[in-house]
């Protein structure tokens, strides 16, 4: 690692290993990060004739579930310890075909990134240093790729649920000022009332129940048969609770549900929150991303006009856990809803306390990791447009699938969204519903204990679906042949086994 600056010069020798937490021999130590980064490469390289995923062996469970080391072992006995016992059994979410809820599949030099970031071990709460310019420079980059107001701000995240917490709480504050709850709480203020539609991710409900607003005041609006929220119906229930004497004070919308990738009316809910004074705060955790394509803009184009906005880059934009991002609109929101004061972090005039930006007075981490570096080696490596193919090949590959499961008719498309998510299931005529859930059930656990897929599964007006949510940018489309054939031939071959006819259907 090179770019230090030289500082002032001293004589003494300091010992071998000046600290028993230090490598006793560096060139050891240098020969063993070698071999990781070859390790690492090989195993990118590799990751197509992996199994996609594979149940951790109980003698590995045995192994890990072992206590307390109190004493040392060598490096690279621990390091074998890794390749044997964790890194053959991972989520599988890096595989070209895991396409199950919604996990990105990680960028190799987002990887090289974050072992930098680790090696500069830089907190990101205040300071003068080059990591919270770099964040600072990824959140612009990020307003820019949303055509967000440049006077609002943001911040970088663990992922989408804490960006909940954050727009929640700005909501809140914006919204309920003159009760001032950050100082008197809300035992003066009145209840407070918050709106989603029934698709809406379950994160926004940990919100709603952490500040206080309680789960009772979340209300949640039926969705019509496309899954986007019922506009009526979300203006009747802002109504019945203005005249019950509660206080509205934000609205959530889907940019992409977790279900079946739908997208709110935004326009209309842009116009709801304006009429009614809400702050509208949109859930773009992975669908804000197809803003990226002119193609799929028209659907989006009111993304830019919400008070916050969160999304994941550790989803469709393919980086590694974790690193999320949550923008606001109002200028000095979230530093209105989160800032603190103490002598001990408080600002000079110069040297490393002197920077002007505190990201811990936007959000409520004080120790924050260095999460920016991969973003913007990323897009510093890949550039916008690089993401933007990716993803628009995300979208084809799953216009490919369903076309693929049109044309079968032993398969049955359930659900397909404008994006990157289609539902569908093996179909037998005659075949009960309880048959039916029970058969793709069945194939869907076979798809993923043979290693040959990961799809995930939700259930959709009561019928079990298999669930492929494309965030992947190593999948091709063959890949969905493939998926197609290995469904066809499992169903196939359970039905010839007798499965229906062995106690799966209803009345058993």
């Amino acid at each position: 690692m090179t770019g230090d600056q030289p500082g002032p010069q001293h004589t003494e020798t300091p010992p071998r290993a000046a600290s028993p937490l230090e490598p006793e021999d560096w060139e050891e130590f240098r020969a063993l990060g070698k071999q990781i980064i070859d390790d690492v490469v090989d195993h990118f390289a590799g990751i197509r004739e992996r199994p996609v995923w594979q149940p951790v062996p109980d003698e590995v469970r045995t192994a890990l579930s072992a206590g307390l080391p109190t004493g040392p072992l060598p490096m690279t006995a621990v390091y074998e310890e890794f390749r044997s016992l964790i890194l053959p059994y991972p989520r599988g979410n890096t595989h070209p075909r895991f396409w199950g809820w919604v996990n990105g599949s990680g960028l190799p030099v987002a990887a090289y990134a974050d072992l930098l970031a680790s090696a500069m071990n830089a907190t990101l709460g205040a300071g003068e240093n080059a990591a919270m310019l770099v964040e600072e420079q990824v959140v612009t980059w990020l307003q820019q790729a949303f055509d967000w107001p440049e006077t609002g701000s943001g911040l970088l995240t663990s992922g989408c649920s804490m960006g909940q917490i954050i727009a929640l709480a700005a909501a809140r504050q914006s919204r309920a000022a003159e009760w001032n709850i950050r100082h008197a709480g809300a035992r003066e203020a009145p209840q407070l009332t918050v709106y989603g539609s029934t698709e809406t991710h379950h994160s926004f409900e940990k919100a709603v129940e952490l500040l206080g607003i309680g789960r009772a005041f979340y209300r949640t609006v039926p969705v019509g048969p496309d899954f986007r929220i019922d506009v009526p119906a979300l203006r009747r229930a802002i109504r019945k609770d203005r005249a019950e004497g509660l206080r509205p004070v934000c609205l959530v919308g889907n940019v992409g549900t977790v279900n079946t990738g739908a997208v709110d009316p935004l326009d209309d809910l842009v116009d709801v929150a304006r009429e009614e004074d809400l702050w509208l705060h949109l859930d773009g955790a992975f669908g804000a991303f197809a803003y990226l394509l002119p193609e799929r803009r028209p659907l989006l184009a009111a993304l830019n006009r919400a008070d916050s906005l969160v999304f994941d880059l550790h989803k469709w934009f393919y980086l590694p856990f974790d690193v999320s991002c949550v923008l606001v609109r109002e200028p000095g929101a979230l530093e209105d809803t989160f800032s603190s004061h103490a002598d001990y972090i408080s600002r000079t005039p110069s040297g490393p306390a002197s920077n002007p930006v505190a990201f811990a007075d936007r959000g409520i981490e004080q120790s924050r990791r260095f999460r920016a570096l991969k973003v913007w080696f990323a897009l510093r490596t890949h550039g916008l447009d690089g993401f933007a193919r990716a993803i628009a090949g995300n979208i084809d590959q799953i216009g490919h699938l369903t076309r693929l499961v049109d044309a079968s008719p032993r398969l049955e498309t359930v659900s397909r969204s404008p994006l990157n998510i289609a539902c569908f299931r093996y179909v037998r005529p005659g075949a009960g519903p309880d048959e039916l859930n029970a058969l793709n059930q069945e194939i869907l656990s076979r798809l993923q204990l043979r290693g040959l897929a990961v799809p995930s599964h939700t259930l959709i007006d009561g019928k079990f679906v298999i669930r492929v949510a494309n965030t992947n940018h190593r999948t091709v489309r063959s890949d969905m042949d493939f998926l197609v054939d290995q469904v066809v031939a499992l169903g196939d071959g359970l039905l010839k086994d007798g499965m229906l006819d062995d106690g799966a259907g209803e009345g058993h």
